[in-house]
């Protein structure tokens, strides 16, 4: 069996473990299921999702939501000094500055659609910057036979054990799904304490005294 290093030896390997020649059309079918549900999971936004930069100028006072957009980290309006945006719901943005509210520098953000909007509302053209997680290119789409996709190069068991996984409605009673679920929920786990902890990294330490 060969080592996982892009789309189609993961498709193969999934094809192997399962040893059952009337699933193999359905491999590829079980590892798409299995991605597209990956990311549906906030928890498992890392930081090789995220996307650092401008994310748009505001003309009449909105900013398209970017392409394959899944959750703002941070913003900022660009500028010397630039200035943080706060996250507020699009209630809370709109009781504090009403439509037809007067304008100035935007201290808050919030998102309408597939816009975001801002409050106060703008006296000036502004460039928003700032962090957000996007959804990537996904393995059976990805260049190069997803040689280079963060999930094959840094957590192939994920895909693997997981596309196993999509595979219960088929076999069902097959012992071996107690088996991949052991293997998986560890690995996704780990997955997920890899970006947890680097988020409070440098922190300040909690003392709880007693």
């Amino acid at each position: 069996m060969a080592a996982i290093t892009g789309y189609t030896t993961l498709l193969t390997t999934v094809q192997d473990y399962l040893a059952r020649s009337n699933l193999s059309t359905f491999a590829e079918n079980f590892i798409q299921n299995w991605e597209e549900r990956f990311y549906r999971q906030p928890k498992n936004f890392g930081s090789w999702m995220e996307v650092t930069g401008t994310i748009g100028t505001i003309a009449s006072n909105v900013v398209v939501v970017p392409t394959r957009y899944l959750r703002l980290k941070n913003a900022y309006v660009d500028g010397n000094p630039s200035t943080r945006l706060d996250r507020k719901s699009i209630h809370q943005l709109y009781g504090r500055y009403p439509r037809g509210s007067d304008t100035d520098r935007p201290k808050e953000i919030a998102r309408d659609g597939i816009n975001f909007v801002f409050g106060p509302p703008p006296d000036s053209t502004y460039t928003i910057k700032g962090t957000y997680y996007a959804k990537p290119v996904v393995m059976r789409l990805y260049p190069s036979d997803a040689s280079g996709h963060w999930l094959i190069m840094n957590a192939p068991d994920l895909p693997l054990y997981g596309a196993l996984l999509e595979a219960e409605s088929f076999i069902k009673n097959d012992p071996r799904i107690a088996l991949w679920q052991s293997f998986y929920t560890p690995a996704l786990q780990d997955y997920r304490d890899l970006f947890s902890e680097e988020e409070v990294s440098g922190g300040p330490v909690q003392e709880v005294l007693g």
